[in-house]
């Protein structure tokens, strides 16, 4: 839970520091106004992501495997376009908090909350598995 609301603090400081610097992209608003597009932007992407994973899902699926080839090769070079689309979603959503000048600026945005994604993600399960080990072997 904790990481959930850091990775939400470092969204909105994204929004709120680090968009007005990008050349095209405007964000207009208070910090307030950054969680709530922060929040919003979040579950664009969760429904975004799903979206992917279902339909590359049923494509392999539809085409016992076939479809891979050309699946691995999109999700390796356009993994990074997925925040990008959200932010666009967002900005569509939301005209006047957010507002991007093309489809440049967004990538750039979109690169952004990307590293904020990856710096802020990991595997909880691994954590809990080792506190149990430890208090297992004392």
């Amino acid at each position: 839970m904790k990481r959930y609301l850091i990775r939400l603090v470092l969204v909105a400081s994204a929004f709120y520091f680090i968009f007005p610097m990008i050349p095209g992209v405007q964000f207009h608003g208070s910090f307030l106004h950054a969680l709530g597009v922060g929040m919003l932007f979040a579950f664009f992407g969760w429904i975004i992501e799903s979206l992917a994973i279902a339909i590359s899902t049923i494509l392999t699926i539809g085409t016992l495997g076939v479809a891979l080839i050309f699946l691995v090769p999109m999700w390796i070079l356009g993994f990074w376009l997925l925040p990008a689309v959200g932010l666009r979603y967002v900005a569509d959503f939301m005209p006047e908090s957010l507002s991007f000048t093309g489809w440049w600026p967004s990538i750039w945005a979109g690169l952004v909350m990307l590293v904020i994604g990856i710096a802020t993600s990991g595997d909880d399960r691994k954590r809990v598995i080792r506190t149990r080990e430890v208090e297992v072997v004392e």
